[in-house]
């Protein structure tokens, strides 16, 4: 984990136009394991997405993540880069086995971001992120790479002008 802080930190701190992706990692390392604390607001307070919205002035959706094996925790609102980024966490329902929780980083994009669909592997985290109709996606987890493919495309169809994503995403 210290690892993997570390170099978010300083790849999120270098101002590439991926650094946001960095600072996704970063807040996911730093929120997930809170046992009391993990999100602001929690996912039964109906105000979540409204207030997300308002804030970061990009539509958030709270994705149904149910039929993937995730339930939304909650989410809270996050400094960024260049003003406000929200944070979604899920943890999965699977009984008996330890719980793991994914995020996903929402903000509004810089002109420059990349908008394919790519994968990256920061130590232990894989991250997937794309750019889609004025909002910047980020979802991370200590998952395998097909998990969090998965749950990449159920997040991706859940957006009101959804294309098809290809299931062989490039890795980079």
């Amino acid at each position: 984990l210290a690892g993997t802080l570390a170099a978010a930190r300083a790849t999120a701190a270098a101002g590439t136009p991926a650094g946001w992706v960095q600072r996704a990692a970063l807040a996911h390392s730093v929120y997930v394991p809170e046992p009391l604390h993990a999100v602001e607001v929690k996912a039964q307070e109906e105000h979540l997405a409204r207030w997300l919205t308002r804030r970061i002035d990009i539509p958030v959706k709270l994705f149904d993540l149910r039929d993937e094996g995730f339930e939304l925790v909650g989410g809270r609102l996050l400094p960024d880069a260049g003003g406000k980024s929200a944070q979604l966490m899920y943890e999965s329902t699977g009984a008996g086995a330890a719980k793991q929780r994914v995020t996903v980083y929402l903000r509004k994009p810089d002109a420059d971001a990349p908008t394919a669909f790519s994968f990256r592997q920061q130590g232990e985290l894989g991250l997937f992120y794309w750019v889609e109709a004025g909002a910047g996606y980020a979802l991370v987890g200590a998952l395998p790479k097909e998990r969090l493919l998965a749950l990449a495309q159920a997040i991706y169809r859940q957006q009101p002008a959804a294309m098809p994503m290809s299931a062989s995403a490039p890795a980079r």
